[in-house]
């Protein structure tokens, strides 16, 4: 777990390896929500980027008589 400052204009550095490991670049988008007495940052993603994120998913579930399909 990493520490930041904030700076006297409030703003905070994300650290390297957690932009690396979310892929985060300059430039995206993150939604910043208070909850509790903490902040989460959460990342934005355009939907064309969520394309194909499924794929090769496991669609074989049972289903009880008279499901819709």
């Amino acid at each position: 777990m990493s520490a930041v400052k904030v700076s006297p204009k409030f703003q905070v550095v994300i650290p390297r390896a957690v932009r690396d490991r979310l892929c985060i670049k300059a430039g995206d988008e993150l939604r910043v929500v208070a909850l509790n007495q903490r902040i989460e940052m959460v990342h934005l993603k355009k939907p064309k980027a969520l394309r194909g994120f499924v794929r090769g998913i496991d669609t074989s579930v049972e289903r009880e008589r008279g499901e819709r399909v």
